[in-house]
């Protein structure tokens, strides 16, 4: 079975950084391409980061510059490392992957900033 758990949310002061963690199975690692997404009670999902099988990298453009996505092909795992941490930045981060037109949703870890 296919199985994506985050790790790495928490507690931190605005202007502070944390590395979120995105460990898998069940699937072929280095074929599968890896977003992060995030969502705030109320809104809608959004997109945050994404690194392709071959490492080429997409972002939001809320990021900017701030967050880097990378990948571990020998631990399985994808990981996010933000930086410069605002309020805004809030949510349940979630990580995702595709299977033959099916997303696979890891069921997210929480990342507070305070101000």
């Amino acid at each position: 079975q296919v199985h994506l758990v985050e790790s790495g949310g928490g507690l931190v002061q605005s202007g502070g950084a944390l590395r979120l963690s995105c460990a898998t199975s069940g699937i072929r690692f280095s074929l599968a391409h890896m977003n992060w997404y995030r969502q705030v009670p109320g809104k809608q999902r959004e997109f945050v980061a994404r690194i392709t099988s071959n490492g080429t990298t997409s972002y939001a453009g809320f990021v900017k510059g701030r967050f880097t996505i990378s990948r571990d092909n020998t631990r399985n795992t994808a990981q996010l490392q933000m930086n410069l941490l605002e309020p805004e930045d809030t949510a349940v981060y979630y990580c995702k992957t595709n299977l033959k037109g099916r997303d696979f949703w890891g069921r997210g870890t929480l990342v507070t900033v305070s101000s």
